[in-house]
């Protein structure tokens, strides 16, 4: 049982990272006022890698920990 739900959050987070790459291309090429989107994608990572990388140590690990995560 535990497997299932294990197997079932990693198939969802892929599908997350997968949207979120979408986004991003989309945002690309169409501009930041894509329909469907409607939000700025790459701002959002954009802020998120900045506020990481002006946190310095703490960014740093915080950026390896979900390095990590992802790389299982």
């Amino acid at each position: 049982m535990m497997d299932n739900i294990v197997s079932s959050i990693k198939k969802l987070t892929e599908a997350g990272i997968a949207l979120i790459a979408l986004a991003i291309v989309l945002e690309v090429i169409f501009g930041a006022q894509v329909a469907f989107v409607g939000v700025g994608v790459v701002d959002n990572v954009l802020d998120i890698v900045g506020t990481l990388g002006g946190e310095g140590l703490v960014g740093l690990a915080s950026i390896a920990v979900i390095y990590s995560l992802f790389n299982r």
